[in-house]
C-alpha cells in the first residue's frame, strides 16, 4: 500500500482539500501531529511522499519546539531520498531552511485574500503552472524565507516577494495555503489566537473583508489548486494495483 507522511503542527491546519485527492489516488495517510506526540520520531523509509503542513509556530523556535529538528532532519532525508515533497506555509520555510536559505520575521503580516504572480519559470513549472499569471491566494504568515541558491523562484506577491520555489525536480515550498475552503478559513477566524493575531498585524483585512473575499475567490482558486495538487501528486505517483489472477478450479 503506497503511503504520504504528513507532518502536522496544530489540529486546525489540516490537509484540508489536498486530503480527498490523495486519498482519490489510493493513497493512505499517516498524519504525524506533533501537537498531540511532540517526541514523535517517524521514518520516512516506507513513504513515498512527505507533506509539511503549516502552524503557528516558526523555525527560530527549535529551542521550544524540538519537534521542529526532527522535522528537518526528515525533509533532509527525503530530499536525499529524492522522495517528493510539498511544504505549506511553515512547511515551505522548514525545506528552504533545510536547503540552508535563511528564514525571518517579514517586514508585515499577509493574512488574507493576496494576489500571487508566477514568475516567468512559474507558468511553466510541471506542478504551479495551473495557476497562471495572477491568482488570488490565501495567506497567513509573519515570517519569510529567501529562495535558496539550489531552487527556482516561483511566485512572488507585491508584499513578499518570495513566495514559491521548486528544489529539483519534486520539491516545493509553498509561502501560501491552496488547500483551503471556505470552512477551513471560518475556522481560523473563529479561534481566538488566530484572530488576536489578525486583528494584531494590522494587515488591512478584518474579518468581515476576509469573509467577503473568500465568497468572491475561494471557488475559483479552488479549481486551480486541485490542478496543481493532482500535478504535484503525479510525482508521487499512483499505487500499484493488485492484478487478481484467474482461478484454475
Amino acid at each position: 500500500m503506497s503511503r504520504i507522511l504528513v507532518l502536522q503542527h496544530v489540529a486546525a491546519e489540516p490537509l484540508g482539500t489536498l486530503d480527498p485527492l490523495i486519498r482519490a489516488r489510493g493513497h493512505r495517510i499517516r498524519y504525524v501531529n506533533f501537537q498531540r506526540d511532540p517526541d514523535a520520531q517517524p521514518s520516512l523509509d516506507r513513504y513515498r511522499g512527505l507533506i509539511v503542513l503549516g502552524g503557528p509556530m516558526n523555525v527560530e523556535d527549535q529551542a521550544a519546539r524540538p519537534h521542529l529538528r526532527t522535522e528537518l532532519r526528515l525533509i533532509e532525508h527525503a530530499l536525499a531520498q529524492g522522495k517528493p515533497v510539498l511544504g505549506i506555509c511553515l512547511g515551505a520555510q522548514l525545506l528552504a531552511h533545510a536547503l540552508g536559505a535563511p528564514v525571518r520575521r517579514h517586514r508585515c503580516h499577509e493574512i488574507g485574500w493576496y494576489d500571487l504572480s508566477t514568475t516567468e519559470a512559474g507558468r511553466v513549472d510541471r506542478v504551479l503552472a495551473p495557476l497562471g499569471r495572477v491568482r488570488p491566494v490565501f495567506q497567513w504568515h509573519g515570517h519569510s524565507f529567501d529562495i535558496p541558491r539550489s531552487a527556482t523562484h516561483l511566485a512572488r506577491t507585491s508584499s513578499c516577494e518570495n513566495q514559491a520555489f521548486r528544489h529539483g525536480d519534486n520539491a516545493y515550498g509553498f509561502q501560501f495555503h491552496l488547500e483551503v475552503d471556505r470552512a477551513l478559513i471560518e475556522r481560523w477566524l473563529s479561534i481566538p489566537a488566530y484572530r488576536e493575531e489578525l486583528l494584531a498585524a494590522d494587515a488591512g483585512q478584518c474579518p468581515e473583508t476576509i469573509r467577503r473575499a473568500t465568497l468572491e475567490h475561494a471557488a475559483a482558486t479552488q479549481d486551480a489548486a486541485r490542478d496543481v495538487f493532482e500535478n504535484f501528486l503525479d510525482l508521487v505517483g499512483r499505487p500499484r494495483r493488485r492484478i487478481a489472477l484467474p482461478s484454475h478450479l
